[in-house]
């Protein structure tokens, strides 16, 4: 990692110890004109933000870093006890400021500020105190990384999600929320866990809002390409429909859980914000269940612009497109009835 601003390469008497420790090379030319850095913003240093910005540099995706919050002495000290960790990461620059200039050429600002979920509160309940905070966060993003993608984390992340978009004036390919992101990754990790396989083996979507109206297509679960409840058919196997209720019950509950024991989710969201932040900057044109404006879409067609969760195709342009995965009559009036409750909820805010 760089050093902090405030740190000088001048040794005594003035010395520029860089110049003085490498012997310049004859000959040379000018860095390409093509080669440029990758910079993520995080907005917010909270514990979901540093869990986020701790991954995003341990996974070596970018060349520099920016963080951004409405307290200083916390921000600094978090950038320092980041900065501090050099030697045991790859180089990254890394920023930090109260001022929105800092995220300028931002190719990803990842926003995770809001108020904080407690235990027992329902994820829309949030709404409203986070809706006039992004009236001060979206816009200065755009005015500094016009180009960048908006991905959004905080909750109610569906719904803010679509704030993010109304305020930003941007295409909604640039506009994304984690969604269901993590919830897949639940989903599958308890279904493995039930199966004794390995989560990565399982290919598993939960669609819809990221809370308690989320939809588990479990039509279109697979284990090693073996797609499970045909497989259970075929064989004759019997399950009840409880038991698979059941799984996506704790699916919807895990984050409570977490919650009320540890006061706060973290480090899960920050594997899963990384996830999202590699697909798009490394064009990976990966599949992804995060909220993306959903009008169109599996019968998805009310008066109102909603953004839920779907399959996604992710690269560095955003999203790419949605995936058009087969859904029982059940799973699709589900997902529109999810949308109708997150409609509902938008009408409320005037945008």
């Amino acid at each position: 990692m760089q050093k902090s601003a405030s740190t000088s390469s001048l040794g005594p008497g003035g010395l520029d110890l860089s110049q003085a420790f490498f012997k310049p090379i004859q000959n040379t030319a000018p860095p390409s004109s093509t080669s440029r850095n990758t910079k993520i913003s995080v907005i917010g240093a909270g514990n979901v933000g540093m869990a986020i910005a701790q991954t995003i540099l341990t996974q070596d995706l970018v060349d520099e870093l920016a963080l951004v919050d409405a307290k200083p002495d916390k921000l600094r000290g978090e950038m320092l006890d980041l900065q501090h960790a050099a030697a045991f990461l790859p180089r990254t620059k890394i920023l930090a400021s109260v001022d929105y200039s800092a995220t300028v050429g931002s190719d990803l600002c990842i926003v995770t500020a809001g108020a904080r979920q407690v235990a027992g509160e329902s994820r829309l309940n949030l709404l409203q105190r986070n809706v006039a905070l992004f009236r001060d966060i979206i816009p200065p993003l755009v005015k500094y990384s016009p180009e960048c993608i908006l991905l959004i984390v905080s909750n109610p992340v569906d719904v803010l999600t679509y704030v993010a978009w109304k305020l930003s004036g941007f295409p909604s390919n640039r506009v994304v929320g984690s969604g269901t992101n993590l919830d897949s990754s639940r989903f599958r990790f308890l279904i493995a866990d039930h199966l004794d396989v390995n989560a990565q083996d399982v290919q598993a979507y939960i669609v819809g809002e990221h809370g308690d109206s989320s939809v588990a297509l479990w039509s279109s679960i697979s284990v090693g390409g073996v797609p499970i409840l045909s497989f259970l058919q075929k064989q004759q196997i019997p399950y009840e429909k409880e038991t698979l209720e059941k799984i996506h019950k704790e699916v919807v509950d895990s984050a409570y859980e977490v919650i009320s024991l540890k006061g706060y989710t973290s480090w899960a969201i920050g594997y899963s914000a990384a996830n999202l932040a590699r697909s798009i900057l490394r064009d990976q044109r990966k599949i992804h269940p995060i909220s993306v404006l959903a009008k169109g879409f599996y019968g998805i067609n009310s008066g109102n612009d909603v953004f839920l969760s779907l399959p996604a195709l992710l690269g560095r342009g955003g999203v790419l497109g949605v995936t058009d995965i087969h859904l029982t009559e059940e799973e699709a009036s589900r997902l529109r009835e999810s949308a109708k409750a997150i409609a509902e909820v938008q009408n409320q805010l005037g945008l």
